[in-house]
């Protein structure tokens, strides 16, 4: 059994292919069967502009974290980068946020699978499909991506049905699209931010660097693929829910793509849409818990989390007591959490991650970037801008859980001084 001090490593066995179809099987899902509603009440038909300027932030955000990643091939993500250019408070804020956060997220995850697999057993069988995936995961990164292969086939088949079913159901009506100013720009914004949820599986890539082939040529391929598959499903996705129901039945909808396809000639269709749901669902648990384990795993071995999580399994080669200890986070959260306060919550702590990712990529020197610095300083201030026009209770339960982790580390680092 590995362990920390920076001996523990990984097995690369990742390919380009392996990597885009975690990074759809983290996207494709969350944002497509649980944001639209949120985002719709927002803005109403203006989801449209939040959704291309949640992507212009994703975008900026993947671009940032794929030349990062390349120059830095470990475990970790935004925690390494920050680490490395901007100094070991911002990894370790970065590391904070999105460890909180996509815990956050995992339970909500596991919560929606509930809902839409039987609403009345919806907590416990949150809680089975928590200690499936931990299981899987245990398996080894391979059987990860396997895995995800399949659920991504059963959502795109999903979604396939949602697109035909409201645009070919007799119901699809012009009008429904012509008020996209109706939520004001701070609605608009408040809709990207929400959709941003949805964009932020790209980050998994990279979290999984230390597992990919080559990974200072695959992980620049893989995120943006990722991504722009992600961004043609979930516009085709919204265009046509909007027309079927319009945004304020969406936005009334706890679900919201089966909404869209009720009450129209190919509702024959709406099973297929529902089990697509729950296997969305699972399937961005899946890819989020391996997610949050690694950088997990990545600040365990820098010792500023307990240094037993940086174990890896002797046969599997992965971090197996980091994805236990993740699992059992998530359960106690699921006990516990509201879905709607969970994805505005962990949109709040990401995007302050990818701030910190954009100034990481900032400080890279020109010889080291592969896109222009522009592109970062616009993702920085995006993230902030989106961060800050969420809803009033996650900005603050956000900000507090930040203002805590940095307290955490004063009081650390003055506990270091004194005892130096």
């Amino acid at each position: 059994m590995g362990s920390g001090g920076g001996q523990a490593r990984l097995a690369r066995r990742l390919t380009t292919r392996d990597a885009v179809v975690i990074g759809l099987g983290s996207m494709v899902g969350a944002g497509v069967f649980a944001a639209f509603g949120p985002a719709a009440e927002a803005a109403g038909a203006g989801l449209l502009i939040g959704l291309a300027l949640a992507a212009v932030v994703a975008y900026c955000n993947a671009t940032s974290s794929a030349q990062l990643a390349a120059i830095y091939p470990e475990s970790g993500g935004t925690y390494v980068y920050g680490r490395r250019q901007l100094g070991p408070f911002w990894g370790y804020l970065a590391g904070a946020g999105f460890v909180v956060g996509k815990t956050a997220s995992c339970a909500a995850m596991a919560l929606t699978f509930g809902a839409y697999a039987s609403p009345g057993l919806a907590r416990p069988l949150a809680v089975a499909a928590v200690v499936a995936c931990t299981a899987v995961n245990h398996a080894g990164v391979q059987k990860t991506a396997a895995l995800t292969r399949v659920i991504v086939a059963i959502v795109f088949a999903a979604l396939a049905a949602v697109v035909a079913a409201a645009l070919f159901g007799g119901q699809s009506d012009v009008g429904n699209l012509g008020d996209l100013g109706v939520g004001g720009a701070r609605g608009i914004l408040q809709s990207a931010g929400l959709l941003f949820f949805a964009f932020a599986g790209y980050a998994r890539i990279a979290t999984l660097g230390e597992e990919v082939i080559q990974p200072e040529r695959t992980i620049p391929r893989a995120i943006p693929v990722a991504l722009g598959i992600a961004l043609l499903v979930y516009a085709a996705v919204a265009v046509a829910a909007l027309l079927a129901a319009g945004a304020q039945r969406l936005a009334s909808s706890p679900a919201p793509l089966a909404t869209a396809v009720e009450g129209g000639r190919l509702a024959v269709l709406l099973p297929a849409v529902r089990i697509g749901a729950t296997v969305a669902s699972l399937g961005v648990l899946l890819s989020l818990t391996v997610g949050v384990s690694r950088t997990t795993f990545a600040m365990a071995r820098n010792g500023e989390l307990p240094r037993y999580l940086a174990a890896v399994h002797p046969r599997n080669k992965v971090p197996h007591l980091a994805e236990a200890t993740v699992a059992v986070l998530v359960v106690a959260l699921v006990l516990v959490v509201d879905l709607r306060g969970a994805i505005g919550f962990s949109s709040f702590t990401v995007l302050g991650y990818y701030a910190i990712a954009n100034a990481s990529a900032w400080t890279l020197p020109d010889d080291q970037r592969r896109w222009p610095r522009w592109i970062a300083a616009l993702g920085l201030a995006g993230c902030a801008a989106l961060a800050l026009s969420l809803p009033l209770p996650s900005v603050v339960s956000g900000a507090g859980i930040l203002a805590l982790a940095a307290a955490v580390w004063l009081l650390r680092r003055e506990g270091r001084t004194s005892t130096g």
